[in-house]
């Protein structure tokens, strides 16, 4: 009997991979790997903690490009009603941390935000799938009201950075649906005319994030501690940066949630103007790579999903970015496949399981 090789055993498994994600998504792993042990050398364990989470975004990645885009359908309605359900839930009896109330347990400690991320967009490509050939104003309504429920049940509590993350994502399958510009221009009016209701709805926290990008120095070492420290530490890092493990304003302490939120900052102290136009490059490449898929995709719920998914990718590092760069207000998103955080991971290797799902199984049906 012939012995078969290490790669004959492990080619089943390892060929539901997409080539050219893997190579982008595993370089992004390496920087952001590198830059946390950099961040957290202060923090027993964090570094463990952050292979362990990989290693779980890696599994559940590989399990979701198994799985055929038509299956992923089939879970699309029972995904959202378990997501609005238990965002309900957290409303009625959450537990509160931090003045927030995010999180349900559930025999174990949830957070039902995070699974909108990727429910709400399977939803609304369920939702479009199903009505193709029909989208007129009635199911554009139809799918705005599908958004306005979870996104308002997740700004209540109050997650504002998780609640623009979520609308986005619908957002995006709207727009892709083929939702008219003219009806794009009137929301975008009315969304402008509608500010000042919005401001005097917003948290004294979140209106402080507000009056401090417009102006840090207000509340130097209060509300705007952050962007400064966090634009001293991008700015410092130069073109070169001052290298892997040398960067001042992350050791000292001086940049807060250094291995999350602000981790960019840190990133851009050690590596400087190069390293943060490789990581760009990397993201552009992800991006892209992703808008392919979609467009390639065969049929319209894995478009409308695909597109979604890419587009979030986008929504995830040009306002974490932003933010830290004192471009944006401060939200809590983190940089993807760079912060550290498990539940973040999770939710984005299930992202790109999803894309070589549908990019795989394009090619099974073509073959």
């Amino acid at each position: 009997m012939n012995k078969r090789s290490p790669w004959q055993i492990l080619q089943p498994y390892v060929q539901v991979f997409d080539g050219p994600l893997v190579l982008i998504v595993g370089a992004i792993l390496v920087l952001g790997t590198v830059t946390l042990y950099s961040a957290g050398i202060d923090f027993p364990g964090r570094i463990e903690d952050h292979v362990r989470n990989i290693m779980i975004a890696l599994m559940v990645m590989w399990i979701a490009a198994v799985i055929p885009p038509q299956t992923l359908m089939r879970f699309a309605v029972p995904l959202y009603i378990i997501g609005v359900s238990l965002l309900i839930g957290v409303a009625m009896f959450g537990l509160i941390r931090n003045g927030a109330r995010r999180w349900i347990n559930v025999g174990m400690i949830i957070q039902p935000s995070e699974i909108m991320k990727i429910a709400m967009p399977m939803m609304l490509a369920w939702f479009f799938q199903k009505r193709e050939g029909m989208t007129r104003w009635r199911e554009f309504t139809v799918a705005g009201l599908l958004l306005i429920v979870p996104v308002g049940l997740i700004m209540r509590q109050p997650d504002l950075g998780t609640s623009l993350l979520v609308l986005a994502s619908g957002l995006y399958v709207i727009f892709f649906a083929g939702l008219s510009w003219k009806v794009i221009a009137a929301a975008v009016v009315a969304t402008l005319a509608s500010l000042p209701i919005v401001w005097s709805m917003l948290h004294d926290y979140q209106r402080g994030r507000v009056l401090t990008l417009i102006d840090p120095t207000t509340d130097p070492l209060g509300k705007g501690f952050h962007i400064i420290q966090s634009t001293i530490a991008i700015g410092s890092g130069g073109v070169t940066g001052k290298g892997w493990l040398n960067g001042t304003q992350a050791h000292l302490e001086f940049i807060p949630e250094r291995t999350t939120d602000f981790i960019f900052a840190v990133f851009s102290e050690e590596f400087g103007l190069i390293g943060n136009c490789i990581l760009l490059l990397l993201y552009l490449f992800l991006i892209g790579r992703g808008m392919i898929i979609a467009a390639n995709a065969p049929t319209l719920f894995s478009r409308l999903l695909a597109g979604a998914i890419t587009m979030i990718f986008f929504t995830y590092a040009f306002v974490n970015m932003g933010m830290v760069s004192g471009i944006l207000p401060v939200v809590g998103v983190p940089l993807p496949f760079v912060s550290y955080g498990g539940t973040a991971f999770v939710t984005l290797g299930l992202g790109v399981g999803i894309l070589m799902s549908i990019q795989r199984h394009r090619k099974l049906m073509q073959s």
